[in-house]
């Protein structure tokens, strides 16, 4: 199994001839969608879901399938056949591949901001996209995919989230706000000059980097 970071908080798993595509909003490169045969969408914002290069995919391609949660789905009239709703405590599989679904709300970014759904995705119970939450999987997994800073989250959560979560490594992703600088100051914090997370392996990865899993 290999991931690739295709920029922000876009991700490419590739395992035995599937290739699984979470998360291609506007912060990432188009070309993330190119040969993908699923895509999945942890929420409606446009960091994570693009409607516009999401529907020309699924035009250039008429095997491509999608699966996201309601409000997603509801934006792509027209494609439904091809997009399967799902949500917490579901289970689905593609190409070999086994996904289950974990939380159900967006981490709040202000009380004045309402809500949305958001889904977190586990792939084959050993890497787990948690998209815009502090979703802990069910259980300590081999990756965790970890926001690394947006609107909703300070340093101190991310750190706490990882030592609750318990991954033997985490791979930094939605890091796309971050200047150069801030990127570095946040990833410090994480490892052995900062508070740490407490024996996870933290592996960041450039944009179109890939890593084995293994």
């Amino acid at each position: 199994m290999k991931i690739t970071k295709f920029g922000h908080a876009c991700v490419r798993l590739e395992h035995d001839g599937t290739t699984v595509l979470v998360d291609p909003g506007a912060f990432s490169d188009p070309a993330a969608l190119a040969g993908a045969d699923a895509v999945l969408i942890t929420h409606e914002h446009m960091d994570h879901f693009e409607e516009s290069r999401l529907r020309v995919a699924l035009e250039a391609d008429p095997t491509l399938r999608v699966w996201t949660n309601a409000a997603v789905a509801a934006q792509l009239e027209g494609v439904r056949s091809r997009v399967s709703v799902v949500g917490e405590g579901d289970a689905f599989e593609v190409g070999g591949i086994g996904v289950s679904v974990h939380g159900e709300w967006h981490a709040v970014i202000h009380p004045d901001i309402p809500r949305v759904k958001n889904i977190g995705f586990l792939f084959d119970g050993r890497l787990f996209h948690p998209g815009d939450a502090f979703t802990v999987p069910p259980h300590a997994v081999d990756t965790l995919l970890l926001p690394l800073a947006a609107p909703w989250s300070k340093a101190s959560e991310v750190i706490d989230y990882v030592r609750e979560a318990g991954p033997r490594r985490a791979v930094p992703v939605h890091d796309a706000t971050l200047s150069p600088i801030g990127h570095a100051v946040q990833t410090r914090l994480l490892g052995p000059d900062g508070p740490g997370v407490a024996g996870a392996e933290l592996r960041v990865l450039g944009e179109g980097e890939s890593l084995d899993l293994g």
